[in-house]
């Protein structure tokens, strides 16, 4: 009887812990150090059921961060559908630009939480490095970035983002820090050398 009681209950523990998710958001977003007791009464749940779903700060914090990686992790996947491999990968850069700067709180929220994780570029890791190695695959098949290089190689390049503050007019900053990194992306690309060269060849019959 236990065990069908427990049953029926599951969809109401799984709303339950999407809600204390969604108002963690936006919570831990505007204000890092929020109690938790403030998310539990906001969610709608007691104590109990908070602590049964999150135990801890940690657990929270992760939890949401995670999720929200995943979000802009899955947008490699659409990007690619409908982009030429190059743009998709300078589009995802925007779009994780946005997220960084947009969820900064968050950032704060998990480095007063733990010292086990370095923000933003460390936290939720694998599955941006899921859609970084998808992007750099596709576009090292189709010869638009330089062959041999890594989703670490990746995250170091665009480190300096989580330099940038989120308050100020991050959005100039951030455009030529990514186009710096897509540049250096590109340099000894095989497609681009083949334009080169087909530069040179039409240059070379080209009547003087």
């Amino acid at each position: 009887m236990r065990e069908e009681k427990g049953a029926a209950l599951r969809p109401d523990a799984q709303r339950n812990r999407e809600r204390i998710l969604e108002v963690a958001l936006v919570e831990l977003t505007r204000k890092a150090d929020v109690p938790l007791s403030a998310i539990a009464k906001q969610a709608g749940v007691g104590q109990g059921t908070f602590y049964r779903n999150f135990p801890h700060r940690e657990a929270l914090v992760l939890e949401v961060y995670r999720y929200e990686m995943q979000q802009v992790a899955d947008t490699a996947v659409e990007l690619l559908r409908t982009r030429a491999p190059d743009h998709a990968l300078r589009e995802w850069m925007d779009r994780l630009a946005q997220y960084a700067m947009a969820k900064a709180g968050l950032a704060d929220a998990l480095r007063k939480t733990t010292s086990r994780y370095g923000g933003l570029a460390q936290l939720g890791h694998g599955p941006v490095t899921g859609a970084v190695t998808l992007l750099l695959n596709a576009n090292e098949e189709a010869g638009t970035i330089r062959p041999g290089l890594t989703p670490d190689d990746f995250v170091l390049a665009i480190a300096g983002l989580w330099q940038i503050d989120p308050h100020g007019d991050w959005r100039p900053r951030a455009k030529r820090l990514l186009d710096l990194v897509m540049d250096g992306l590109r340099v000894g690309a095989p497609g681009a050398r083949e334009a080169a060269a087909g530069g040179s060849d039409a240059e070379e019959g080209r009547p003087g």
